[in-house]
């Protein structure tokens, strides 16, 4: 009997230290499943499908035509900002012609005046011709405010007004009898202005 247990008992001994290997193997074997299981579906079923010939084809011709209407409208902006930039010069090129033409058209009604006040330096007068010589010189400053006054320019009034900030300007303030301060007593410079603009303020002395 006692030999009979011993044997018992080493059997079940032995299958105790078997069983382990058995649950290892079956762990090593189970290990495959389980990532197939986590994968969802088979390696092969996983791999990226491609195109078919005949599609690939038509994708890599989209990409042409769509590489050659961005080309197109690329040269197309690039023409235009090219056009616009030669437009803008030759506008600004325009306008300062126009600019010197008109500038050359008003010097050039003041020529004739420069002539006279020349020919007047070149023949000073003699004693007997001093006033004759005098009314020339009149004759061509009475030219000279007639070219302007065709221009639109004016004289600003000055002599016997109220001093004006915006038209004169004071280079003297001076106590004069019989006059209420701030206005002009005399004109030093005579000011002038074409429109609403002004060309040069009038210099003037002022009763303080």
């Amino acid at each position: 009997m006692t030999e009979e247990r011993e044997e018992l008992h080493g059997t079940n001994h032995h299958e105790t230290e078997t069983a382990p290997e058995i649950n290892a193997q079956a762990d090593v074997q189970s290990e495959p499943v389980a990532a197939q299981v986590e994968s969802g579906a088979p390696a092969q079923e996983r791999e990226v499908s491609l195109p078919a010939g005949g599609e690939l084809e038509a994708l890599r011709q989209k990409l042409a035509e769509a590489e050659a209407r961005a080309t197109e409208y690329l040269d197309g902006w690039q023409r235009t900002q090219a056009e616009f930039i030669n437009f803008r010069r030759r506008l600004e090129r325009d306008r300062q012609n126009e600019y010197l033409a008109m500038k050359a058209e008003i010097i050039k009604k003041f020529l004739p005046v420069l002539d006279d006040l020349e020919r007047a330096l070149q023949h000073p007068p003699q004693e007997n011709e001093l006033q004759a010589w005098v009314n020339g010189v009149e004759l061509i400053l009475r030219k000279m405010q007639a070219i302007l006054e065709a221009e639109g320019v004016e004289r600003i009034e000055a002599e016997g007004q109220m001093f004006d900030p915006a038209v004169h300007e004071a280079i003297s303030h001076e106590p004069v009898d019989g006059q209420e301060s701030g206005r002009v007593i005399a004109v030093v410079q005579q000011g002038y202005r074409i429109g609403e603009r002004l060309i040069r303020p009038a210099l003037v002395r002022v009763a303080q």
